[in-house]
């Protein structure tokens, strides 16, 4: 086990050197329910049993509840308000274009992960999507790839061939590579992130879902037998988003704002689009709205049926911790069943073989909190976030020595 000179201070929190291997899982699209009935379904055994024996907890994601905004702030401990991920997709007013939000040069801050390597511990990260390699990877002295983009050595390593993006089997390699690093190398921390192709497709307690869970189980139980610390939260929930004929429940955000003040008076950007059009077809539960001075258009979206919030610039970055400069005039959220898209011409649904499931709103924040060991000197009252993983982990866990 790597030893530095004393804890590791990282974004104003501090965390102490595991007594074990760490091995922190982000389940991506993991709304609790998915554990509640497969456990009820016996699919999981294994984490059953080590989240009755070690700790079972709820936190809240971050908002926008989408992929890049949480893997981030529970990489760095902290909300997008300081490490400026506030999306998978932005608008770049210095360059005055959309992009992605995958350029590690969009980061505010540091990872505990690079903090860890830097003061000598042995590290690893293994992603299913390339989109968030190179922002967990960023400075990072360690193991870093992604199961999308896996060359060949880390094709031997997995012991499977590259999946399909598009496939569950995306979200196994990510665990097979991960124990079989373990085996290997025995990093001081592992980082783990998933897919959430199968919770798009398949609501919980269903066989599909089931099955992708009891994989899940058999790695997880592969890596507490290698003496590992295990925790397990996730990125954002998931939801049904459609009607009831099957047909998605949408918002055509752009093509409302073009129809009241013209066209090109206001821009809809939607963060929670990435390249993955097949997961979500780029509707989600979250929009910003850039449009200027317009005091009564707020009040005019929140009339909308379907539409839970609408916030300024300063309320919303006040409320979710979000970079103010990243975001528009306006923050739309919908309601738990309804998602927000920017012109109907522009959104290609072609690939959504099932109804409509998807995340991005204050409806899919909570997220499950387990750890295979039990945590002490946790507050009662404490207000728990999936971005403290890595704080109950290394500072809560009953196993942990001091440095």
């Amino acid at each position: 086990m790597a030893r530095g000179s004393g804890p590791i201070t990282v974004n104003g929190r501090t965390y102490g050197w595991p007594a074990r291997p760490l091995v922190v899982v982000c389940v991506d699209g993991c709304e609790p329910d998915y554990l509640a009935q497969a456990f009820l379904a016996g699919a999981m055994p294994f984490l059953a049993s080590a989240a009755a024996r070690g700790a079972s907890l709820l936190g809240a994601a971050v908002i926008p509840s989408f992929t890049n905004p949480n893997n981030l702030s529970i990489v760095t401990g902290v909300p997008p308000s300081v490490h400026g991920i506030c999306g998978n997709y932005f608008y770049d007013r210095e360059a005055g274009a959309e992009v992605m939000m995958n350029d590690p040069k969009y980061l505010r801050c540091g990872t505990l992960l690079a903090a860890f390597a830097d003061a000598g511990a042995k590290v690893a990260v293994v992603t299913a999507k390339d989109k968030l390699r190179t922002l967990l990877g960023h400075q990072l002295k360690g193991t870093c790839f992604s199961a999308e983009k896996a060359d060949a050595a880390t094709v031997a390593l997995a012991g499977m061939p590259v999946p399909s993006v598009y496939s569950a089997e995306l979200s196994e390699f990510v665990f097979a590579a991960g124990v079989k690093l373990m085996e290997r190398d025995r990093p001081d921390l592992m980082y783990l992130s998933t897919t959430d192709y199968v919770q798009h497709k398949a609501a919980p307690g269903t066989p599909a879902a089931n099955a992708f869970y009891a994989m899940m189980d058999r790695y997880l139980a592969r890596l507490d037998a290698l003496g590992c610390t295990i925790a397990l939260t996730a990125d954002h929930g998931m939801n049904a988003k459609h009607r009831a004929d099957g047909s998605p429940d949408v918002i055509y955000l752009q093509d409302v704002l073009d129809g009241w003040l013209g066209a090109g008076k206001a821009r809809v950007i939607l963060p929670i689009t990435d390249p993955y059009v097949v997961h979500h077809g780029a509707l989600g539960s979250f929009a910003t709205v850039y449009v200027g001075g317009n005091a009564d258009l707020a009040k005019k979206i929140a009339s909308l049926k379907g539409i839970e919030v609408v916030l300024s610039r300063e309320e919303a970055a006040r409320r979710f911790e979000l970079p103010p400069d990243r975001i528009g005039d306006l923050v739309v959220v919908s309601t738990r069943h309804v998602v927000i898209g920017t012109s109907k011409a522009r959104h290609d649904l072609s690939g959504l073989t099932e109804p409509l499931r998807s995340h991005g709103g204050i409806s899919e924040q909570k997220v499950p909190l387990l750890f295979n060991r039990k945590l002490r000197g946790v507050e009662a009252h404490r207000r728990l976030r999936n971005f403290d993983a890595f704080d109950l982990a290394l500072n809560h866990v009953e196993e942990k020595v001091a440095a």
